[in-house]
């Protein structure tokens, strides 16, 4: 499972576990799975995905960051509503 932490300058969005991710990055979507890889990446605009099909929760954001460690992924977005 992956420890998620969605947070936009208001507020954190969401703060959980989930078994997938897929998320806008500035050149294409990126998918995440348990074991990935250390990563960080900048972020689009574009529907963030929790869990499978987004059975965990969906975003639309723009901009930001995300950085995966350790089954740990923080997602910082300048702009987040939810879906």
């Amino acid at each position: 499972m992956l420890t998620v932490s969605v947070i936009s300058p208001e507020r954190v969005l969401f703060e959980g576990t989930v078994d997938s991710l897929v998320a806008p990055a500035f050149d294409g979507e990126v998918g995440i799975l348990p074991q990935h890889a250390p990563m960080m990446t900048l972020l689009g605009k574009g529907e963030l995905r929790l869990g499978a099909d987004g059975g965990a929760g969906r975003f639309l954001i723009e901009g930001g960051f995300l950085q995966v460690l350790n089954d740990a992924v923080r997602v910082v977005t300048e702009s987040a509503s939810e879906r």
